[in-house]
């Protein structure tokens, strides 16, 4: 009884240690942001948002995900992203991220590797997470498509920069039915500001979320219901609060999940979810006054579970 009580304060101090940097997370940022982002980042893979959720399952996981406009127009934005993670031992996990991002003239490319560790705090599956990524970034301005003087002098500054060192540091306690979670993603913004860093108003600046995960059992079908919020911030908007759900029936391997956005933007996804690989194809929205020149997107994103 008594190691029980020891343990269970030893977990309401790791919760309210996460809870505390979560605020922290949050706090640290201006009031701005205006991305959709990746739908898959909120339940299909959610590494995507948060070093921290690397390797978290055992065997290892190759996700693929690319989003545009759904009536494609000259320089529309296209978003693209490939991870590998997977769980190394000893509590470690292991990831690899990719993202190839376009927009009328300009490109990012970014390339990521993550080192995360899930502390165990109990026997009963709650663990507190650390993540780290470190890799390199690279924007480029293409001059073939400037209308007017490509020889200004900005421009050239802006491609002289070259690639850069960033990385990405994230957090979350999770157990066998709560998760929370927060991230603060371009770590080389929070500390510097560099030359051309103006034009880059669509970045992410931080994220935090809170999900909690619900089974429903019958004898004939399992139901998981996971309802998640989030909170977070891209530079030049102002900040988004997401609210949404993830209806999961392990069964018949079917998955649907829809968030509504506070950018007056609502996302519906459905896809499969088999033992060996996801599919998940998902449709943003767009409700508000941003609609007459923000056209409506689509996501296409696949999962691969391998060596399970």
């Amino acid at each position: 009884m008594k190691a029980y009580k020891i343990m269970r304060s030893q977990n309401i101090k790791a919760l309210h240690l996460v809870i505390g940097v979560l605020c922290m997370l949050g706090a640290t940022q201006g009031a701005k942001a205006q991305l959709t982002g990746f739908h898959s980042g909120y339940f299909q893979n959610e590494y995507l948002t948060n070093p921290a959720m690397a390797g978290m399952e055992k065997g290892l996981n190759l996700n693929l995900g690319y989003q545009q406009q759904w009536n494609t127009v000259p320089g529309g934005p296209k978003l693209q992203n490939a991870t590998v993670d997977f769980g190394a031992g000893n509590n470690v996990g292991l990831g690899i991220n990719l993202n190839a991002d376009q927009a009328g003239l300009l490109s990012r490319t970014r390339v990521m590797g993550t080192f995360a560790y899930h502390l165990p705090i109990s026997g009963d599956g709650d663990k507190l997470n650390f993540g780290l990524s470190l890799g390199i970034t690279s924007n480029h301005l293409d001059y073939s498509k400037i209308v007017g003087d490509a020889s200004d002098i900005q421009a050239a500054n802006y491609n002289n920069r070259g690639a850069y060192v960033d990385g990405d540091f994230g957090l979350s306690y999770t157990n066998k039915a709560l998760t929370l979670q927060g991230s603060l993603p371009n770590l080389k913004s929070i500390f510097s500001q560099a030359e051309g860093e103006d034009l880059e108003i669509d970045r992410a600046t931080f994220f935090t979320a809170a999900s909690y995960k619900i089974t429903f059992d019958n004898p004939y079908n399992k139901l998981i219901v996971e309802p998640k919020v989030a909170y977070r911030g891209v530079k030049g908007f102002d900040n988004i609060f997401d609210g949404g759900v993830d209806l999961l029936m392990p069964t018949n391997h079917f998955d649907i999940s829809t968030v509504y956005h506070t950018n007056k933007t609502i996302t519906f996804g459905a896809g499969l979810d088999l033992p060996t690989m996801g599919l998940l194809f998902a449709y943003t929205n767009n409700t508000g006054a941003v609609s007459a020149y923000a056209p409506n997107t689509f996501e296409l994103g696949i999962k691969f579970k391998l060596f399970k």
